[in-house]
């Protein structure tokens, strides 16, 4: 199996369970959590927490690690209303095998 559809394979079978599975439906905060250019950012159970040396600001854009590389947040991605969660949080998919980033949420860096 050449290694681009093997990779693929492996991404289509890990990344189901990130599916919104519909648990946190009346969470108070299910709402707050969909806000993004690039579509809805489902629930805290979609995304993935971010420790403070994983992310950075640099002249008011964001950047962030994913499977160690560092990947340019889309302005659009950004979820600009306040933090509520107090988390940094990640919403990733994958184009060529790459990662990307659907949404990102900037935490405190406490």
């Amino acid at each position: 199996m050449k290694r681009a559809a093997w990779l693929t394979l492996i991404m289509l079978t890990t990344s189901a369970p990130a599916r919104d599975d519909g648990r946190y439906a009346n969470s108070p905060l299910k709402g707050w959590f969909d806000h993004s250019e690039f579509g809805p950012c489902c629930s805290d159970a979609d995304g993935y927490v971010v420790a403070d040396v994983d992310w950075e600001s640099h002249h008011g854009h964001y950047r962030v690690r994913i499977d160690h590389e560092w990947v340019m947040v889309p302005d659009g991605a950004v979820v600009t209303q306040p933090n509520k969660i107090g988390r940094t949080m990640v919403w990733k998919y994958y184009i060529d095998g790459r990662p990307r980033v659907r949404c990102f949420m900037p935490g405190s860096m406490m």
